[in-house]
């Protein structure tokens, strides 16, 4: 039985809206309030062993969302990156996106370089947001990556693995996640790291993101640490 806690925990924070409609607020004021309990729940993450957070903050299915919820999802993620940077070197975060950020404004895109350059200076957790981020979306644009590359000669097909092609991915830096939690009681992956997501375990959350705490992720880490990570495998042998 593997007790260890989890060096890498993916979280599909899901839920916003539906919060906010309970209270009947506005969709913005419920994305703020996920945007509020991510920053809390951090906060208390850096003082464990958990090395890698990834967070699933906009996918590339998003953009179908009405434009309003659209512009102020990025209005908030903007003003969010802002406090970030002030924020960089009290809070020790190393921080960087997986997904095809080029579509994002200039602006936001600039925002977004300067923080992981002044993030990458720091020691602490690593969080890694998915931004315009679909699963699907990425393995396309690795084959795409390994194909140029095949064309060019720089590898041969028959040397192409599972490692060689994860090095194509977005995540390549580091390890997949052990443990990946969905809040909001919805029962799927949403095409939230296809690939990397393999030999992950899943742990369901009844609540909305924005009251999730950091005693709920406790239970997610108690409940991954009573399975057994088999691998395909047996432990028995």
């Amino acid at each position: 039985m593997d007790r260890a806690i989890p060096k890498h925990i993916a979280i599909i924070m899901d839920g916003n809206g539906r919060w906010a409609k309970k209270r009947l607020l506005p969709k913005k004021m419920g994305h703020k309030a996920g945007a509020d309990a991510l920053k809390k729940l951090l906060k208390k993450v850096e003082k464990t062993d958990i090395e890698h957070i990834t967070v699933y903050a906009f996918s590339t299915e998003n953009w179908k969302r009405d434009k309003q919820e659209v512009d102020d999802l990025m209005k908030l993620l903007k003003d969010y990156i802002g406090q970030y940077i002030k924020e960089s070197e009290e809070n020790n975060l190393i921080i960087d996106t997986i997904g095809d950020i080029s579509v994002l404004s200039k602006d936001l895109q600039e925002d977004l370089a300067h923080l992981k350059e002044l993030s990458s200076k720091n020691t602490g957790l690593k969080l890694h947001i998915a931004l315009n981020y679909g699963g699907r979306d990425e393995i396309i644009r690795a084959i795409k990556k390994v194909a140029i590359d095949v064309k060019e000669n720089n590898i041969e097909i028959d040397n192409i693995t599972e490692d060689l092609f994860s090095s194509y991915l977005d995540t390549k830096e580091y390890q997949d996640p052990e443990l990946i939690v969905r809040t909001s009681g919805e029962l799927r992956t949403s095409n939230f790291l296809v690939w990397q997501s393999a030999y992950s375990e899943f742990y369901f959350s009844d609540k909305l993101w924005p009251d999730f705490t950091f005693e709920d992720l406790e239970k997610a880490i108690n409940a991954y640490q009573k399975r057994e990570r088999r691998f395909g495998g047996r432990l028995d042998g």
